[in-house]
């Protein structure tokens, strides 16, 4: 109480000096939000690639037509264990430019990983797709499934054929949330429709796949594996783990540094306002230091009550940056989330990181105007007016 009760004495000052932790704070927790989203995608991918080979075609971004002959050729080959040929399409062919995962359908043959699969999903409602099934049967990924409102047992329209959901997915944080999981025909039938005539009067759509995941055996040498089917398969591309890393993991550290740089920056000018205030607050309360110290007050009480009360400073401020980035964090996310735009991931070791720096911040701040009450000869400070 008596921290505040010396805030109060300078209720403009202070106010200001928490307004501008406030800012920095809020900046801090809602770009680190960011950063957290990012880093959780990036970490799966990093998981689902890891000790696997995607194989695409060289050209046309990965989306252009394979062979399924190919899925045998890259079978047939030193060091496979199993080959999943699928098919990967935009949930929406007319989905525009989007700033979260975009939405995708991924067809394939159920058991086609012969269990090798390490990226393991939870259901949230209803049943995996099954060998069995056979059509317009679909399992959605969280988040496409709150969008549309949809469950087990609905069904949902997917680029103009009604599919029946028989099932859901609990969150993951990352790409199969935003993706819709179909037996590799109906992909087929889906995926023929997107090629131009040339291409669909010579080929029937079950011939078809776009994109292969390769699991080679335990223990064998991944890159050699990946030359093997470049070397096997013309015109292919692969990519593993280590490339993915390699590609997405330098470009993620980069933007991090970036927009956590940019919190930090305005946290730092937040805590020149503290030594500014702090400095002044010394200013105008050095003849009640120098009694202090006249009746006996140490220099490290008057350090400590000093460094306290700047500390008090940066945890308010902090307190009401959190709450207010939190705020920013839901009301974005939920704004986005109908178009399955979810860009922010809040979590409690952000909160504390960012409260615990808003008060050592504070406190450090505070030392050096703290210092220098601290050092006032006592006679000089009772002579001052």
């Amino acid at each position: 109480m008596r921290l505040l009760r010396e805030l109060s004495r300078r209720k403009l000052r202070t106010t200001l000096t928490i307004l501008g932790i406030t800012i920095g704070i809020w900046a801090l927790v809602v770009f680190s939000s960011m950063a957290n989203k990012i880093n959780a995608l990036v970490e799966g991918g990093s998981e689902y690639y890891a000790d696997k080979i995607l194989v695409t075609d060289g050209s046309a971004f990965g989306t252009a037509p394979m062979g399924l002959e190919s899925a045998a050729t890259i079978r047939d080959l030193d060091g496979v264990a199993a080959v999943d040929a699928q098919i990967q399409l935009l949930f929406d062919e007319e989905a525009g430019v989007s700033f979260g995962i975009p939405e995708l359908i991924i067809g394939a043959v159920p058991g086609a990983d012969e269990g090798l699969e390490q990226f393991q999903l939870e259901l949230a409602t209803g049943r995996m797709i099954t060998p069995e099934d056979d059509g317009d049967v679909v399992v959605l990924g969280s988040t496409i499934a709150t969008a549309r409102d949809v469950a087990a047992g609905g069904t949902i329209e997917i680029r103009g054929r009604d599919f029946e959901v028989v099932g859901t997915l609990q969150p993951t944080l990352t790409a199969p949330d935003t993706t819709a999981l179909v037996p590799l025909n109906a992909a087929q039938g889906m995926f023929i429709e997107t090629l131009p005539p040339l291409i669909t009067d010579s080929v029937e759509p079950e011939e078809l796949v776009n994109q292969i995941v390769v699991y080679p055996d335990a223990g064998a040498d991944v890159d050699e594996v990946a030359a093997q089917i470049e070397g096997a398969v013309a015109n292919s591309a692969t990519l593993t783990g280590a490339e993915f890393d390699e590609q997405v993991g330098a470009s993620t550290a980069i933007f991090n540094a970036i927009i956590i740089g940019v919190a930090v920056i305005r946290l730092v000018v937040g805590g020149l306002s503290v030594i500014n205030t702090m400095a002044m607050s010394v200013a105008g309360r050095t003849r009640e230091i120098g009694i202090r110290r006249a009746i006996g007050g140490s220099r490290g009480r008057i350090i400590r009550a000093l460094v306290a009360e700047a500390g008090l400073i940066g945890l308010i401020g902090g307190l009401i940056g959190l709450g207010l980035g939190a705020l920013v964090v839901v009301l974005a996310n939920e704004a986005g989330r109908a178009g399955g735009t979810v860009l922010f991931d809040l979590t409690s070791e952000t909160a504390l990181f960012a409260v615990g720096f808003s008060t050592i911040l504070g406190m450090l701040a505070g030392v050096i105007p703290a210092w220098s009450a601290a050092r006032l000869d006592p006679v000089a400070a009772l002579r001052y007016e």
